[in-house]
């Protein structure tokens, strides 16, 4: 079984010791295979604030998929944001800025969403919509298939659609053509899994809220995504479903900082079935 831990917008700078200690905690408890984390690291893309952020991925001890986004440009040094936008990014998670991660059962694709010249709107161009789907194509049928970006691919509530992605409607159409289950996000720091109809196949948005800063909005916690994938994931909700389980299935665990325990709390689970092969039902 794979199992995919997933931060967003950790915005080092303002991290709160006691959270970032909880979730290095429940990394230690749950052994990821892979950690995501899903842009906006620091907050005002300062040296220190990208040699934090590393310092702490290292202690996941597990693969990391680290994509930039718009906080992790400098904001008010106009000559290194035009001139070397990702330089300090690269300096601490070197210069791959679209990683990619494989095992037997599972693959992640990093998409960069950042453009120097925007302040905190994304997209998602042609010909990055174009890699993910080649990348996709060549994945095998067991493999649980997800794309990373920062900003939403989709949202809960018409409020939030100016954050949207841009490019969003036509990457989730290619994307999930070419056979992705998964796209996770962040940026808004409200936590949420939401499926995308009228696609070709299923496809789910997968929010992460903030995983450590004192960045929440109200009534949110801290909050991060842990992902099962594999026989005992199906197992699990074979054996406690909340609907019919008839096929493999992607456990999507929301874990929320509970100040009182000082602690990640696993708060809600929802099951998803990815569709296996290329085509729809």
């Amino acid at each position: 079984m794979s199992v995919v831990l997933h931060l967003s917008d950790t915005h080092f700078g303002t991290e709160q010791p006691l959270v970032l200690e909880a979730l290095a905690t429940l990394a230690a408890q749950q052994q990821p295979d892979v950690v995501v984390l899903s842009g906006d690291i620091t907050q005002r893309a300062r040296p220190t604030q990208f040699k934090a952020a590393k310092a702490f991925i290292d202690r996941m001890v597990a693969p990391a998929v680290v994509i930039p986004d718009n906080h992790d440009i400098a904001l008010f040094d106009l000559w290194t944001r035009m001139t070397q936008p990702y330089g300090r990014f690269s300096a601490a998670f070197g210069p791959d800025l679209e990683p990619v991660y494989q095992s037997p059962d599972c693959l992640v694709v990093g998409v960069n969403t950042t453009r120097a010249g925007r302040h905190k709107h994304g997209e998602v161009s042609a010909s990055q919509m174009a890699r993910v789907v080649s990348l996709l194509a060549a994945a095998k049928p067991q493999q649980l298939c997800v794309v990373v970006v920062h900003q939403p691919a989709a949202v809960p509530v018409a409020g939030e659609r100016a954050n949207l992605l841009r490019g969003h409607e036509a990457a989730t159409q290619v994307w999930a053509e070419a056979g992705a289950d998964l796209v996770l996000g962040g940026h808004i720091h409200l936590p949420f899994t939401l499926r995308v109809d009228g696609l070709a196949r299923r496809l789910w948005v997968v929010q992460a809220g903030t995983a450590v800063s004192t960045r929440t909005r109200p009534g949110v916690p801290n909050s991060v995504n842990l992902l099962r994938w594999g026989d005992a994931a199906t197992a699990l909700a074979t054996a406690t479903p909340a609907a019919p389980v008839t096929g493999p299935t992607c456990l999507i665990e929301r874990w929320d900082f509970c100040a009182h325990q000082q602690a990640f709390a696993l708060t809600v689970v929802t099951a998803v079935q990815p569709e296996r092969g290329n085509s729809p039902d």
